[in-house]
């Protein structure tokens, strides 16, 4: 790393309101800090005393001295429950009552570079040209799926588009290029399935056709990932969007260029309160034997899906540890009806359920041997630095396209989207777990080692990282 040198750069980060987007967007502003970059981050109220409350931000100012915070209300009551099919209305509410806030802090705050999160496209992009602050784009998801996003149109062009029902959900996509025959109809995003799930969050088609292309506005688009895990999709997006910089794993840039002494205070970048105790309780569990369970920050389920998933992990007879939050039950659905002995019984014996945990250390631990997940793009990508087997069930967005990865592309886990079935979560589990144990751990360690060598001093996203700090700092002067 060059030595840091005062930047006159003032960057200000304007995340979505939600935790996977906060989460890795977070991650890259202590890097930019950590170069002397001018930073601000830019919460809704919400996120940040949420974060203030389990993260401990308020402590990272005084580690990356560039940093500061700020926040806009999201428009919303406090005991909106942002969560489950409700989770994108704090995205829509910003859209609509944040513009006028994110202008005046524009222009008080003197940005010399706004770095913005791909969903808020068209209104950073529009108030960016008119106050004439260079923009960056920031996308959350996996360069696969952006591009999966942005092929739509020319899917419907070639009649691949719409989806015309469950028995169309097998077909094979084959003109997205660079990922020509690996996508059915059931792996692209779900929003272009003609019916939602129960509880699924909806966003039209069409917005997210449109910011996806609102994109090509931007100066430059940034992506948490690293070339080898997506290279034959980053060629082809080179070509449309010149700038692309591909840096990540983020949480792992983090970790490997912050100084020790940052290290010894590590911001978890939750938005949830993480129970501790399940680190003890991985301690005194076998070497890779334990099946960690987590659908993510916004997923909900219905009672009789959750049982399922619950019967099929006592079944399999593995260890687990399952994150169970609070809100993760469907609305309407009942919460306090009595749950089989056996399962009660199966998960004293081998199995532990908390609210949350800290995701990236849990992964890391010796005695975990497969993830089950939503496959959210962060969780995704932490597991494959962690060199974690997966079992997939995708709930929205994104995940159906990066479970697909996953099985078929990368091969380190099996996909289990559109079913759930007690039967089969035992089968997934025995086949990661034990019966196809070494071929997935081999794969998966291979992908690891390539994520460490990415982030390591001279490797593609280390160097990628840099050109975008100099890049910010050249835009900024002009």
């Amino acid at each position: 790393m060059k030595p840091p040198q005062t930047s006159s750069a003032h960057v200000l980060i304007f995340p979505c309101p939600a935790q996977g987007h906060v989460n890795s967007m977070l991650n890259l502003a202590q890097l930019l800090a950590l170069r002397n970059l001018h930073v601000t981050f830019l919460n809704t109220e919400h996120i940040h005393n949420r974060l203030t409350r389990f993260a401990d931000i308020e402590s990272l100012p005084a580690r990356y001295h560039t940093l500061r915070f700020k926040t806009i209300p999201d428009g919303l009551p406090e005991e909106h429950p942002r969560s489950g099919e409700r989770s994108v209305e704090p995205l829509h509410s910003v859209k609509v009552h944040g513009k006028p806030l994110l202008r005046d802090i524009l222009v008080k705050e003197k940005v010399t570079c706004l770095v913005a999160d791909g969903f808020f496209g068209k209104l950073a992009n529009d108030l960016a040209e008119e106050i004439g602050v260079p923009i960056i784009h920031f996308r959350t998801i996996g360069a696969s799926c952006f591009w999966t996003y942005f092929w739509i149109p020319y899917l419907f062009d070639s009649n691949e588009l719409p989806v015309t029902g469950e028995e169309d959900m097998d077909r094979i996509i084959s003109t997205i290029p660079g990922m020509e025959n690996l996508l059915r109809c059931r792996d692209l995003p779900s929003f272009c399935r003609p019916n939602r799930a129960k509880g699924e969050p909806f966003i039209p088609l069409e917005t997210i056709v449109s910011e996806t292309h609102q994109t090509l506005r931007a100066r430059a688009v940034v992506f948490n990932t690293f070339d080898d895990l997506e290279a034959p999709v980053l060629s082809h997006l080179r070509r449309r969007f010149p700038t692309i910089f591909t840096v990540g794993p983020l949480h792992q840039h983090r970790e490997s260029r912050a100084p020790t002494a940052a290290n010894t205070m590590k911001s978890n970048n939750s938005i949830w309160e993480e129970d501790m105790s399940c680190m003890a309780w991985l301690d005194s569990q076998p070497f890779r034997s334990v099946v960690y369970v987590s659908f993510g920050s916004v997923t909900t389920v219905t009672r009789e899906s959750l049982l399922e998933f619950w019967c099929g992990l006592v079944n399999s007879k593995m260890r687990f540890l399952w994150v169970v939050r609070s809100d993760m039950i469907a609305a309407g659905e009942g919460k306090d009806e009595s749950v089989p002995a056996e399962l009660v019984e199966g998960t004293k014996e081998r199995g532990l359920m908390v609210g949350w945990v800290p995701q990236v250390e849990v992964l890391s631990h010796k005695s975990v041997g497969a993830f089950m997940t939503h496959c959210g793009w962060n969780s995704t990508i932490e597991s494959v630095v962690a060199g974690v087997p997966m079992i997939c069930w995708p709930y929205f967005a994104d995940q159906q396209v990066n479970s697909r990865l996953v099985s078929d592309s990368w091969k380190v886990g099996l996909d289990m989207k559109d079913v759930c079935d007690r039967n089969v979560v035992e089968n997934m589990v025995n086949d990661v777990m034990v019966n196809r144990k070494e071929e997935f751990l081999q794969s998966a360690e291979k992908l690891a080692i390539l994520a460490r060598k990415n982030v390591s001093e001279g490797g593609p996203s280390y160097d990628n990282l840099d050109r975008l700090i100099e890049f910010i700092e050249l835009i900024s002067q002009k």
